[in-house]
């Protein structure tokens, strides 16, 4: 049998279920709301060190096609450098296509850089530039005649000439974080491509 004050206690623990529910309620659009706004900078976050972790590596890899390129033209004759035929069929071709090789291996586009053909060479000085496939251009610049000092010593003070082989990569890497970032700010960015580079100088020897 119920009495008055029975009635008055079961409508107090109504109300405050009732209020723990509205309270529940509440923290849960919060947390919404919170995910919401969180959400957005997270993916950003994600994109932008995946971008910068996959832009570090085409680094290395460019580093070493041009390092591999440098080795395999510092160990071949010069005796080809002087034939006007030197940039198409002589050891500045076989470098380009050693580098184009390296890359596709390891899976970086070579913008089509081993069927290229560079235009005359300024001096010792071969220019390949290679577009297809990629969002700008692919520089692979090879120069059989580059020559650099060593360090001074105490047998040669002045240091020694040493001729030798540069090979510089340059390549377009697009971003992915720009196409994130205008999304959430229309209107807003940076430039989509950038320029990796690479440079690679080994002695000839011969």
């Amino acid at each position: 049998m119920s009495g008055p004050g029975q009635s008055k206690g079961w409508g107090t623990i109504a109300d405050r279920l009732l209020g723990s529910a509205l309270l529940l309620g509440d923290a849960r659009a919060s947390q919404i709301v919170e995910f919401a706004v969180a959400l957005p900078l997270l993916v950003v976050f994600l994109v932008a060190i995946f971008d910068f972790g996959n832009a570090f590596s085409v680094k290395h890899k460019l580093t070493n096609a041009a390092r591999e390129g440098a080795r395999f033209a510092s160990n071949q004759p010069t005796t080809d450098l002087s034939l006007s035929t030197a940039g198409t069929t002589g050891s500045p071709k076989a470098v380009a296509t050693l580098v184009g090789e390296y890359l596709l291996a390891n899976k970086v586009n070579d913008c089509g850089l081993s069927s290229v053909t560079p235009p005359p060479p300024s001096g010792l000085t071969w220019i390949y530039t290679a577009s297809s496939g990629c969002p700008g251009a692919l520089t692979l610049t090879i120069e059989r005649g580059y020559t650099y000092t060593t360090a001074p010593s105490a047998l040669y003070p002045t240091g020694i000439n040493v001729e030798a082989t540069r090979v510089t990569l340059s390549y377009p890497y697009k971003w992915q974080f720009n196409t994130i970032f205008q999304f959430l700010v229309p209107g807003g960015g940076f430039a989509g491509t950038s320029q990796i580079s690479s440079v690679a100088v080994m002695q000839n020897l011969n």
